[in-house]
């Protein structure tokens, strides 16, 4: 069973129904991106491109980062080098089994999800200790502190259209927004990256294969799309210094970059791996730091 299929039986239990998408993979580079669908939302950028940050306060040098982007399969966790493109098998899950999706935290600390509970997953070695038992999304990420809670950053998703939070101790799901995106909802992952842009992979409307769309945190609502990726079922993304990476269910991890209103999706490589979602940290840098 695929992710998707999987979770739309998850979904059906949720709220009474799903979300479907064709998996038939599309190639392309150089995407153009739409104008905003559905007007801005407050909060986060206004259309026209990401909303990175500036250089650090005080003009004192940029703290060398550590990358921390990984992507999984429905049994594996992995992790990819963003600088040299390199993917390396961190491990088995162990402990949970068909895990649908991952999200990081500004520690790097790693949640999971499957059809029936959370997990804490160790980033060394995959091994999995339950949290809370419960039906959860296939798209999660944490969102930073002060968007959501002034000072604890928040576990989010997206069941279809709704928008959602996550308490990452009991499980309980509270209800936060809707996408309000004219017939799109979420097909796989979320991501967001303290002071750049919140991205989610949907399908619906004019989107056969998934589209991205920039989106508040704040409140889950569309502020821009920026078009298809190029490829069909991306159950998962990450972020790392100004690009998005998408992972899919056909085996592709591609690169996507934005200069001003255009989108290129650039292929990395096509391992064979049906990836299920991703993930990397809040604290990831929201543009290219150079050398």
């Amino acid at each position: 069973m695929s992710k998707r299929a999987l979770f739309g039986f998850l979904l059906a239990c949720l709220v009474g129904c799903g979300a479907g998408n064709e998996d038939s993979p599309s190639g392309g580079s150089a995407i153009g991106g739409g104008e905003p669908e559905g007007g801005s939302g407050a909060g986060a950028s206004e259309g026209g491109g990401p909303s990175f940050g500036g250089a650090p306060e005080g003009g004192a040098p940029p703290v060398e980062e550590i990358a921390e982007v990984f992507g999984h399969s429905a049994s594996e966790l992995f992790k990819l080098d963003p600088d040299t493109k390199a993917v390396t098998l961190v491990g088995s899950f162990d402990g949970c089994s068909s895990v649908i999706d991952i999200a990081l935290d500004k520690d790097s600390r790693l949640i999971g999800s499957t059809n029936g509970a959370i997990y804490e997953i160790d980033k060394l070695t995959a091994a999995c200790t339950e949290i809370a038992t419960g039906a959860f999304p296939n798209s999660l990420s944490f969102i930073p502190a002060g968007t959501l809670d002034p000072n604890v950053e928040a576990l989010v998703g997206y069941n279809g259209d709704q928008y959602i939070r996550i308490d990452p101790i009991s499980g309980a799901i509270t209800n936060i927004g809707s996408l309000n995106a004219n017939g799109l909802s979420s097909s796989g992952d979320i991501v967001s990256v303290k002071d750049g842009g919140t991205y989610l992979t949907v399908v619906g409307n004019g989107c056969a294969t998934d589209c991205l769309l920039e989106v508040n945190p704040a409140t889950g609502a569309m502020i821009k799309n920026w078009g298809p990726v190029g490829y069909g079922a991306t159950y998962g993304i990450a972020f790392w210094a100004g690009s998005v990476y998408g992972f899919s269910e056909g085996g592709n991890l591609f690169e996507l970059t934005f200069d001003n209103d255009v989108m290129t999706s650039t292929l990395i490589s096509s391992p064979g791996t049906a990836w299920w979602g991703a993930g990397s940290t809040t604290s990831a840098p929201p543009i290219e730091v150079p050398n």
